[in-house]
Order: C-alpha cells, then sequence, then structure tokens
C-alpha cells in the first residue's frame, strides 16, 4: 500500500487486490482510491498485474508520485 497526492492535494492509495484465478500469473492488479473512501469508488488498472503480493507491494513502494499521478489520470480518462 503506498499513499501519494494528486495534482490537486487529494490524498489516494494505490494497492494491490487479489482476483480469484486457478492460474497464478498476474493474480494481483493495481487499484487506486482516495484515502478517505476505502470501501467507496476506486480505480481498477487491470493492464498493472503482479505474481504476488509482496512483488506489488515493493513495486508500489518503489514507483514515484509522478508515475502514481499519471497512473490515476489515466485511470480516470478511462471512466
Amino acid at each position: 500500500m503506498r499513499q501519494f497526492l494528486d495534482q490537486d492535494g487529494n490524498s489516494w492509495i494505490a494497492t494491490a487486490k487479489e482476483e480469484p484465478s486457478v492460474d497464478y500469473k498476474g493474480r494481483y492488479y493495481m487499484y487506486l482510491h482516495e484515502e478517505d473512501q476505502q470501501g467507496g469508488q476506486g480505480y481498477k488498472l487491470l493492464d498493472i498485474r503482479w505474481n504476488g503480493k509482496e512483488v506489488a507491494k515493493r513495486t508500489l513502494q518503489t514507483m514515484s508520485d509522478v508515475e502514481l499521478r499519471r497512473r490515476l489520470r489515466t485511470a480516470r480518462g478511462r471512466g
């Protein structure tokens, strides 16, 4: 889980969610949601996938705020 600010200064969380599957490859995907809306609307980025939760966690920790904001803009544009 990784916290970052969008271009308006709102706090967001980037995390990995699991998609149940018999195939372990790419089971986890990136999920972005506003910090104060944990159960509310968020954005699935199904094109960003990981095989394991630890790999996802490590990748998210090393992503820059610029990259996370870019991913958020892309997700918002998709609707």
